[in-house]
């Protein structure tokens, strides 16, 4: 048998195998680490007054506007989403999505007691916060996990109403950097409409469904 025909039957069997689901403990580890990474892209991001898509872009926002934590920001916009999450994609995922914001939360208030950086060139500041976001993100995906947010409420007009998820999640970042205009220079506005992209590109190209069974 040539070394194709051997893959090519490891792979049939593989395809045929059941996924085995994670367990709890790995499940509890991922939102651990996932959010962890992420909270420590978003300090970057702050730290350099940039911003980035989604329900976060939007706490950054309120954070820049008003003064207000970007951590507490955060939990509380994801308030009005969590009903959502339950009614499309059920209890489990609501519970982990909960728990993930609220570890975000506060990871994302914890990291300056730990970490005092003294100098960030903001470009390459806000260009490695979003890879770390990206893989956070890909953590908590392949654990059936998310931060909640505007994806899901994207996802929920899409099944309810026909409305394109993409589209709309395209548009609202848009509508998140036009008003960010008004809070952050064009270089680092610049920065982070390259860093969203990243984050994009990295969720893209890692989180496949039919790449990723457990």
């Amino acid at each position: 048998m040539t070394r194709a025909e051997a893959s090519a039957v490891r792979s049939a069997i593989d395809a045929r195998a059941p996924a085995v689901p994670h367990s709890l403990f790995e499940d509890a580890m991922a939102l651990l680490v996932g959010t962890f990474i992420i909270a420590f892209g978003a300090m970057l991001l702050q730290q350099t007054h940039a911003v980035t898509g989604g329900t976060a872009g939007l706490a950054f926002l309120l954070h820049y506007a008003t003064g207000v934590r970007f951590g507490v920001a955060f939990f509380v916009l994801n308030l009005p989403f969590y009903y959502l999450a339950f009614k499309r994609m059920g209890r489990a995922f609501m519970l982990k999505t909960f728990c993930a914001v609220a570890l975000l939360s506060a990871f994302v208030e914890l990291h300056p007691h730990f970490i005092a950086i003294g100098h960030l060139q903001p470009f390459y500041a806000a260009l490695l916060g979003n890879v770390l976001m990206g893989l956070g993100f890909v953590v908590l995906f392949r654990h059936k996990a998310s931060l909640g947010g505007i994806n899901i409420l994207a996802l929920y007009l899409q099944e309810r109403h026909g409305v394109r998820a993409g589209k709309l999640q395209m548009g609202i970042d848009v509508l998140i950097v036009i008003a960010s205009l008004a809070l952050v220079s064009w270089p680092v506005l610049l920065a982070s409409i390259a860093g969203a992209l990243l984050v994009n590109l990295i969720i893209a190209m890692n989180h496949r469904p039919h790449r990723y069974q457990a």
